[in-house]
């Protein structure tokens, strides 16, 4: 006779045993809401074009970075951290969805490799799924302050189909495009310049044929007709406006700042940008502090041009960037701070990386990569990719401690979705992993035995790290071509490029040892490695498996895409006077 039988004969004994089950199914669903109730807040801050030598706790030891060094000290440091491109958009467009950018159509074919105008038509597309998309179904509130520069409009000024609150962010304070040189007075151009110099030439061309040819015709030397006169003044004037509109008013297009959808300031005021960055964050924070919430603080820093806030000029030993660096970490700190002054540390975690490695060609005024060869926009030398990775969590995660395992920006997306409760999508591949495991040291492996490591569209390298082994190799198809001959990065254009003629492919490829040879400086041979051809295989074979995931998607990064277009221009006023200021006392907006 079962249990319920023999209770359902005797009255006493079944209350009892029906007052203990209700007691007992009160009690499951209290823990199950403290369950709830404990998924911790996010704050993850990323940093523009950062060398992972420009931080203490990665070895720098002229920069002064005592915060971003205390948070590495009270959480878990990542020393293989990677990001999935080396470049703004796409590795941004990975982070942001998990997933490789090309599978977004973010990736490029030729010299257009990130978003160029605000007023283009390409970016992260509507059906693509973010984080922060998946922690609104938890209920989170979420933000995104600062940098955005995945696209705003599809094809009228308001549709905002690619704009930060068309993707899962509640609230936007910042860059829907980025910094960059034309937002500094006396900076030089930063869009294009060979473009605009041959417009430029082409204007002032045909603007002296048809002053000639006038001065011609009025002293009676030729006999020329009206209609070429106007013919050639015409095309004067309109090549003269294809140079000086979208490219002489750029900073106007390009610099701008929108609360959600509306532009508060074009152009911006760089001066105030980081004070203003930093009240809107610590606002989002007090104003949900009763969470969950989810903070994106997308950084300007350091991307150039630089700037500093009054008060960090000529702090550091390493001039203006080293300064920029410095105001970088204290911005950290400040974060730190307002989590820590509303009883949050123990319920927010933090993180902190860069979107790419730091930008060699800019001398002095850009990134140091520390012993990794390459920087930004190299395709996969370690240099662009490999970046800083902290996370904090006190209580959970163990402070001080160190993983050297490979892991990816894109893990972050599956990461802060579990830890929310919400289910991982299944209609799409996923390229991240949950790094919780590796966090918690409940596991001492990484689950990426294979990553990809794209330049643009190009597969340009691919690391594995076999089961059987700590080994971790990497094998190239392609390097860039540096110029000049015997430099260590693109000069001549500023950035390198993907595509032929700009890169080399080797045949056989390239293979080093990370482990032993994290410089990337001695390729393996036979000789050295009795494993190679068994490297090669084995990537061969991940490579073909790797491409059957690929399904065709729209490309974001055409030139038709991307080229500036009146009709999708953000603006404050009515366009084409395109002006306005934000006042300093601006109130931030309820979500």
């Amino acid at each position: 006779m079962g249990v319920l039988s023999r209770i359902g004969g005797n009255g006493y004994f079944r209350e009892r045993f029906f007052a203990g089950l209700l007691v007992l199914l009160q009690s499951s669903s209290y823990v199950t809401g403290a369950d709830h109730d404990s998924r911790p807040n996010f704050v993850l801050m990323m940093v523009d074009d950062l060398g992972i030598g420009d931080i203490g706790c990665y070895g720098n030891d002229t920069i002064s970075t005592p915060n971003i060094d205390g948070l590495a000290a009270d959480g878990v440091r990542l020393t293989q951290h990677l990001a999935a491109a080396p470049l703004c958009t796409p590795s941004r467009t990975a982070f942001m969805t998990g997933r490789y950018a090309l599978r977004a159509g973010l990736g490029s074919t030729g010299r257009v490799q990130v978003i160029l105008f605000l007023a283009g038509s390409g970016g992260l597309l509507p059906n693509e799924t973010t984080f922060a998309k998946l922690l609104q179904k938890q209920g989170y509130t979420t933000g995104i302050v600062g940098k955005w520069h995945l696209g705003v409009n599809c094809e009228s000024r308001n549709d905002h189909c690619h704009h930060p609150n068309n993707h899962g962010f509640d609230f936007f304070y910042g860059l829907p495009f980025t910094n960059f040189n034309d937002c500094k007075p006396g900076a030089g151009k930063g869009v294009l310049v060979d473009v605009q110099e041959t417009l430029w030439q082409i204007s002032v061309l045909l603007t002296l044929a048809s002053l000639t040819l006038l001065a011609a015709r009025a002293s009676g030397l030729l006999r020329v007709s009206w209609t070429l006169v106007a013919f050639l003044a015409a095309m004067s004037l309109l090549s003269f406006a294809a140079w000086f509109v979208p490219f002489e008013l750029l900073r106007t297009w390009n610099c701008i700042i929108m609360r959600n959808g509306e532009v508060v300031e074009q152009p911006l005021k760089l001066e105030t940008l980081n004070a203003r960055l930093m009240s809107e964050a610590e606002r989002f924070v007090e104003r949900h502090k009763d969470g969950p919430f989810l903070l994106f603080l997308s950084l300007a820093h350091v991307h150039t041009p630089l700037f500093v806030s009054e008060g960090f000029t000529g702090k550091s030993k390493h001039g203006l960037y080293g300064d920029n660096v410095e105001e970088v970490d204290w911005m950290v700190g400040r974060m730190m701070e307002t989590i820590a002054r509303l009883g949050l540390s123990e319920k927010t975690l933090m993180y902190f990386t860069s979107d790419h490695g730091g930008h060699i060609e800019e001398g002095p005024k850009g990134g140091w990569n520390g012993i990794y060869r390459g920087g930004k926009a190299m395709g996969g030398w370690e240099g662009g990719i490999r970046v800083p990775g902290i996370f904090r969590w006190p209580g959970r995660l163990n402070p001080g401690r160190e993983v050297a395992e490979p892991t990816s920006l894109m893990d972050v997306f599956p990461t802060v979705v579990k830890l929310a409760g919400g289910a991982l999508p299944e209609d799409r591949i996923l390229d991240g992993r949950d790094l919780m495991p590796l966090l918690e040291g409940r596991t001492n492996r990484s689950q990426h035995e294979f990553m990809f490591h794209y330049c643009g569209m190009y597969l340009n390298a691919v690391r594995w790290h076999p089961p059987d082994s700590e080994s971790i190799f990497k094998v190239h198809f392609f390097t860039p071509n540096f110029s000049p001959a015997g430099a260590v990065g693109c000069y001549h254009t500023g950035v390198c490029m993907c595509h032929r003629p700009f890169v080399t492919y080797h045949n056989p490829p390239l293979v080093f040892e990370l482990s032993r040879d994290p410089s990337e400086s001695r390729p393996l041979s036979p000789d050295t490695e009795p494993r190679l051809a068994e490297v090669l295989e084995r990537v061969k074979r991940a490579v073909t498996e790797h491409r059957r995931t690929l399904a065709p998607v729209e490309k974001q990064l055409t030139w038709t895409k991307v080229l500036w277009k009146p009709w999708l221009q953000p603006c404050c006023g009515t366009f084409p006077f395109c002006s306005c200021e934000e006042s300093n006392h601006t109130s931030a907006a309820a979500e």
